[in-house]
């Protein structure tokens, strides 16, 4: 088999993880288990946590002492088995021990997959793009065939199959490494902490706003991953367990559309300051939408704003990061905004959008019922509030670089660079 089609399966199987369990696991959480929405808050937050500490944890041990393949391996391959036993679990203790070792398990392997793919290409900046697309797919498969369990499964359905299918396909994918290309350890590591140099960017007015709001943002992000599933299988919208799945593939089907074909032609033709504010205005109104939560076809069909939401405001945020970074700290700039958004920002968001979901569900005797239009003006609001800072004070031709440092111009629009084990992406 050759190498690319090997790496295109891991990639798959990276993001099949995460796309079976990450999308709906909060409708488990809080309608079959019965976790408060904090609960659930602090169940999605450990992922965000996981991935800060991660540059100290796997991508060492790879950079270090370990082929990344056998890495990959071994993670996975544990991570399956707490995945395993997991979906079995009820109480919330239980649950928080796990998934909190798993985490710290899958977190190294976002940045350990982008390393063996680029190592392992002939031609990253040509190749990588269409490698990578195949963990999108991986996630919308992951939904379609949860559905296709559940629809097929009646009353023999396991209440946390959600994350047994992740757990199997982790294993999977733990085996699977073996085969990948034999990748060697480098001969010294990366530093953990090399995103902190990145912090001089801040000096500059630009770039500190860009900082502040993408943090702001990714908080608001949560909302989406954390709300949607019980939101759309409450008696407000209707979706019925089984569908939800394929329901919220709709999201990744619009960003698949949006990277590949919207992205670079807005770039090129109103510039990344525009292309950044048109993603945060997607924000608001996706999130009217749910607050207004009728008709119920138009909450389904504004999933499909996911995909402006995420790659007009976070894939350009990264390029335009590596825009204005000066060459010497440019992985530096990248692994920073990935800290801010992917951990500081996903962590709290998480806790934050578990605790407003509390703060607006009354506790019948019966069953516990959530004002959703209350719950969704929040980020709704946060949301608007960001782009109107962004419209006002951001101004993209003035360099987000401090006074002294020299500038170069980055890659042409649309390239991404920095290196793999030093930047993580964003889940589609």
């Amino acid at each position: 088999m050759r190498a690319r089609t090997r790496l295109g399966i891991m990639m798959f199987l990276q993001y099949a993880i995460w796309g079976a369990w990450a999308p709906v696991l909060s409708a488990h959480l809080d309608g079959g288990l019965h976790f408060s929405g904090l609960q659930v808050g602090v169940i999605y937050a450990l992922l965000p946590l996981a991935t800060i500490l991660a540059p100290a944890l796997g991508g060492q041990v790879a950079d270090r002492w370990l082929p990344s393949e056998k890495v990959i391996a071994y993670l996975q391959l544990s991570g399956g088995v707490l995945l395993l036993i997991a979906s079995q679990m009820t109480s919330f203790t239980a649950m928080f021990v796990l998934m909190l070792v798993y985490c710290l398990l899958y977190a190294p392997t976002l940045a350990i997959t982008n390393s063996i793919a680029m190592i392992n290409l002939k031609d990253t900046e040509k190749e990588f793009g269409g490698l990578r697309v195949w963990g999108t797919i991986g996630w919308i498969a992951a939904g379609w065939l949860l559905t296709g369990w559940r629809s097929l499964g009646g009353g023999l359905l396991m209440n946390g199959d959600t994350l047994f299918l992740a757990g199997i396909f982790s294993i999977i994918m733990g085996f699977q490494a073996f085969s990948l290309p034999h990748t060697p350890p480098k001969k010294e590591g990366v530093n953990p902490l090399a995103w902190l140099e990145a912090f001089k960017l801040l000096k500059g007015k630009n770039f500190l706003i860009f900082i502040c709001i993408t943090f702001i943002v990714s908080t608001e992000l949560e909302f989406y991953y954390i709300l949607t599933a019980p939101f759309l299988q409450s008696d407000v919208i209707g979706v019925p367990s089984n569908l939800t799945p394929l329901v919220m593939t709709i999201a990744q089907l619009a960003e698949i559309f949006v990277m590949a074909y919207l992205l670079s032609r807005f770039l090129k033709k109103y510039g990344m300051r525009n292309t950044l504010a048109f993603g945060a205005l997607a924000w608001p109104i996706r999130y009217i939408i749910f607050a207004i939560g009728q008709p119920s076809w138009l909450v389904i069909a504004s999933l499909a704003l996911h995909g402006f939401c995420y790659v007009f405001f976070f894939v350009a945020a990264f390029i335009y990061v590596d825009k204005v970074a000066p060459p010497d700290i440019r992985a530096s700039a990248q692994s920073l905004i990935a800290i801010v958004a992917l951990g500081f920002g996903r962590f709290l968001g998480s806790l934050f959008a578990g605790w407003i979901k509390d703060l607006f569900t009354v506790d019948w005797v019966t069953h516990q019922v959530t004002n959703w239009t209350s719950t969704f003006i929040v980020p709704c609001v946060l949301t608007i509030l960001c782009a109107a800072a962004f419209i006002l004070f951001f101004r993209e031709h003035r360099p987000a670089v401090p006074e002294g440092v020299p500038v170069e111009s980055g890659p042409p629009v649309g390239e991404l660079a920095g290196t793999p084990e030093e930047s993580q992406e964003l889940p589609g």
